[in-house]
């Protein structure tokens, strides 16, 4: 039995949810996307994330044609009626059916699309044993091409990224700004301690205003944990004491090696350990 997809103002079968080959969210990747977690059934974070949606859309210009507490209501909906209880949704967002023309504003009955399914990014061995990753010439948008803040249906740039990960044998790919500072990963945000304080890339650097990335910093605040958010350069991440990725597939996963380079002690340090079961704990709570 399919799954049911909610497309623009209710519930259809699998089977049936289309939309035009003349949207531009098609034709050109124009449109948004949130990946939102569920836990225990629940949808978690749900209004940072359509908070997060609506100024995307903002920035290019994309009327969303519903209020979010419509939007939201339909998430609940789609999650109950897939019995999503540990899950992943993908709400998107279309600019619409138009032309073959680049013209965004002729377009009309643009497509709202929520998905409720199940996600694994990387195996439970990787949690316990941490990642490889590597440093990747495909670098984050220019601030002045599309905003790297803005999550777009256009993800050819960290589909490059990930391409060049796994044809070096590696799980993830750093990717660097224009000024060479270290951005984010293909999917996740970076974080490094250093002595003890967790320090992550700025979103001024091209790194995206994740929700776990913020859920994570909030929890080591509370938790006593020193936490600086700084520009961070590869010899930063190279001598690292431990490196981990945050994101809402990945939650919270350890770096043990970068570049051929071996992070720390090799294994998850004791901060990875203790952030990781504090996220398990409060995303379950």
């Amino acid at each position: 039995m399919g799954l049911k997809i909610w497309l623009n103002d209710g519930l259809v079968d699998e089977r049936d949810a289309k939309v035009s080959v003349f949207d531009h969210g098609l034709l050109y990747g124009d449109g948004v996307f949130e990946g939102i977690r569920v836990y225990n059934g629940n949808v978690f974070e749900g209004p940072a994330h359509l908070k997060r949606l609506y100024e995307s859309a903002k920035v290019i210009m994309l009327d969303i044609p519903m209020d979010i507490e419509t939007l939201a209501d339909a998430m609940e909906q789609t999650v109950r009626a897939n019995n999503v209880q540990e899950g992943y949704i993908r709400l998107i967002v279309t600019r619409g059916v138009g032309d073959l023309g680049l013209n965004p504003f002729i377009c009309k009955n643009g497509a709202t699309i929520i998905i409720a399914s199940e996600i694994r990014l990387y195996p439970e061995e990787l949690y316990e044993k941490g990642l490889k990753v590597v440093s990747v010439s495909s670098i984050r948008n220019h601030p002045l091409s599309c905003p790297p803040q803005v999550k777009s249906l256009n993800y050819l740039n960290n589909i490059l990224a990930k391409i060049e990960a796994i044809q070096a044998g590696a799980a993830e790919a750093i990717m660097y700004n224009h000024l060479g500072y270290v951005a984010e990963a293909s999917g996740d945000n970076v974080f490094t301690v250093r002595n003890g304080v967790v320090c992550a890339p700025p979103t001024q650097a091209g790194s995206l205003d994740g929700i776990t990335r913020d859920v994570v910093i909030k929890l080591a605040k509370k938790e006593g944990i020193g936490v600086q958010e700084k520009d961070l350069t590869r010899f930063d991440l190279y001598v690292a004491d431990e490196m981990f990725l945050t994101g809402t597939a990945a939650e919270v996963i350890g770096v043990v090696e970068m570049d051929g380079r071996v992070i720390g002690g090799g294994v998850p340090g004791p901060v990875t350990k203790r952030l990781r079961k504090l996220f398990f704990d409060y995303a379950r709570s």
